[in-house]
């Protein structure tokens, strides 16, 4: 049995997120995550919050916290939030856990020991009004390239292609905004990205039809551009410490400047991703003390990362466009060179055991906000947090997920919000299902009639269902969530439809039989909707489910057999209302409170 490593982008600590981030990467890979355990498959999905770099430190500071105290205070806040809106994580790590540490310093070790980093001083930004070094992103400046007056000195948002802060035209400090800047030398480790060139190239060919034409063009550019060496220590107090002492030489005999390295720590951008592998290991210590075990032991994790143990892993990553060109260069070297070494001309394997690169990467364009950028600062937006006040989370997971910007930007207005979770939940689904349960407690005494047979109606009813459930789970494991949302509403409305025309209000006042019928398959299709709605909308299928008396959550239907759910005889409630209307005074409130068109 094929079992799935599902990971989200890491979301950054300093913040609660907004739509557009749940849109990006946590919504689209948990109902990945929900289906695939629906089919039976052992499924592991995996996210941690980001929290190193200069941005904790200040919003530390300004918060009067030191970095660990106010990473750990965050941390609980964006797990809550994300538990809320139904986020199934098997685990939701820290990437300043212990066990990143460990595999950050390890990594780093083996690449520096293979020759794959070298030392480099460079010339730093040193802001002498806010008295500290500048990391890239915290300068600020126009870009070279494209003109974006407001890009970071890492990368530029606009048109992202990858910068030095000394490209940026009219650099200021982000912290202050005094362009009392200078530059100044300070020693680095660099990954020789350039070494992977031709081995990345030839790995993301060979994704290509696996991957969505965003990630692949992405990380193409990259390379067409010219693979560039890359910085992977920073001058900051908070972040994993390089630990050069304990490294033996390089292919060169060369040792590293224990000293020169003295107090940095390694860059975010460089211990993220591990976080992937090192909360799979935090995941296995919890699972370990759960059963009142010691720590986990390196099978328990590395089963899920290492050959020939994750033969049968598929690896499934979820990330906004601006994450893409991280994992399909970045990180990739990192494993590439810790699995690999070269001696000039030659790869060969460095160890028996290589660390599982990703198989499937599905990226996502921009969710905006009427045409502009979710902005904490200028009010305007909905957050996690705001939107669970006004709407269930079933309302936000699945409008997100209905109009989840695969192939282009996608726009949320609070007008069409309220026009599609009224037309889809309380009209289709909602509707549905509270019609068919009531009609059966009072005409069927809340039972599962017997009797009658299938006629054409039904008949034909199952090869339509069977025909779309086919197309749905199809979307679902091409991971298309827009086709996926659009499969699901048809199957709703299929079963709309067949109450319609099957009328067992009618039929029942001359033909018992054939209202049972009726109502019976509209039953079990009640039954089939709280199993296949699971990944996009639980707590609503939850209750639909408890309603007809079935197991949540659900195993996928297998075909033929998506209406034989319930059996004769078994006592169905109707639930309270699922999904009541979002009125206009609703909306004209929310705009006020949160902008709208003119903001």
């Amino acid at each position: 049995m094929t079992r799935i490593l599902i990971t989200s982008a890491l979301p950054y600590i300093n913040g609660i997120k907004h739509l557009g981030t749940l849109a990006g990467s946590m919504l689209p890979a948990d109902v990945f995550a929900r289906f695939q355990r629906s089919l039976g498959r052992e499924t592991l999905y995996l996210c941690a919050t980001d929290e190193h770099g200069t941005p904790t430190e200040l919003a530390a500071a300004e918060a009067g916290q030191k970095p660990a105290e106010f990473c750990a205070e965050q941390h609980e806040i964006q797990h809550r939030l994300g538990r809320a809106f139904g986020l199934s994580w098997d685990h939701f790590g820290r990437s300043s856990s212990p066990q990143n540490a460990k595999l950050t310093q390890r990594f780093a070790q083996t690449l520096w020991e293979q020759g794959f980093m070298e030392e480099r001083v460079t010339q730093q930004v040193y802001s002498n009004a806010d008295k500290r070094f500048l990391p890239d992103r915290y300068v600020i400046g126009t870009c070279p390239h494209c003109g974006y007056t407001a890009a970071r000195g890492d990368q530029c948002e606009n048109c992202t292609r990858v910068l030095d802060p000394a490209d940026l035209i009219h650099p200021r400090s982000a912290v202050s905004g005094s362009e009392d800047i200078e530059i100044r030398d300070s020693k680095h480790l660099f990954l020789r990205q350039s070494l992977f060139s031709d081995r990345l190239r030839a790995w993301i060919d060979g994704k290509k039809g696996d991957w969505p034409l965003l990630v692949t063009s992405i990380a193409l550019k990259w390379l067409d551009e010219g693979l560039q060496d890359r910085g992977i220590t920073r001058d900051l107090e908070w972040g994993v410490p390089v630990n050069a002492a304990d490294w033996g030489p390089n292919p060169d005999g060369a040792t590293p400047d224990v000293e020169g390295l003295a107090g940095k720590v390694f860059y975010v951008w460089f211990d993220a991703p591990i976080e992937y592998i090192a909360a799979t290991w935090e995941w296995a210590d919890a699972q370990a003390a759960a059963a009142g075990k010691g720590p986990a032991v390196d099978a328990d994790w590395e089963r899920w990362w290492r050959n020939p143990q994750a033969s049968d892993v598929t690896y499934v990553e979820f990330m906004g466009k601006d994450n893409v060109p991280f994992h399909t260069v970045g990180f990739p070297c990192t494993l590439i060179g810790v699995n690999e070494r070269f001696d000039g001309a030659n790869w060969s394997p460095a160890n028996n055991a290589p660390w599982k690169l990703v198989d499937r990467l599905k990226g996502f364009n921009w969710l905006d906000y009427y045409g502009g950028k979710f902005s904490t600062s200028q009010k305007r937006g909905v957050f996690m947090d705001h939107a669970l006040e006004l709407l269930p989370a079933d309302y936000w997971r699945w409008w997100v997920t209905a109009n989840t910007p695969e192939t282009s930007d996608a726009t949320f207005t609070w007008e069409q919000f309220q026009a599609q979770v009224n037309a889809d939940l309380a009209d289709v689904l909602g509707n549905f299902v509270n019609r068919i349960l009531k009609f059966t407690e009072t005409r069927f005494e809340g039972v599962v009639p017997d009797g009658g047979e299938d006629g054409p109606l039904e008949i034909k009813l199952r090869a339509d269902i069977d025909a779309k459930l086919a197309e749905l789970e199809e979307n679902l494991e091409g991971i298309e969530l827009r086709k996926s949302a659009q499969s699901l509403r048809q199957l709703w409305v299929l079963g709309n439809q067949y109450l319609t025309e099957a009328a067992p209000w009618t039929a029942i006042k001359t033909d018992r039989d054939r209202a049972a019928v009726a109502v019976r398959t509209g039953l079990n299709l009640v039954a089939l909707f709280a199993k296949v709605s699971e990944p996009f909308i639980p707590f609503a299928c939850e209750k639909i489910a408890d309603g007809v008396g079935e197991a949540f959550p659900g195993r996928w239907p297998a075909k033929g057999e998506a209406l034989n759910a319930l059996p004769p005889g078994r006592t169905v409630k109707a639930p309270d209302v699922l999904f009541r209307k979002v009125e206009d005074a609703q909306v004209a409130e929310w705009v006020e409170r949160f902008g709208g068109a003119e903001a």
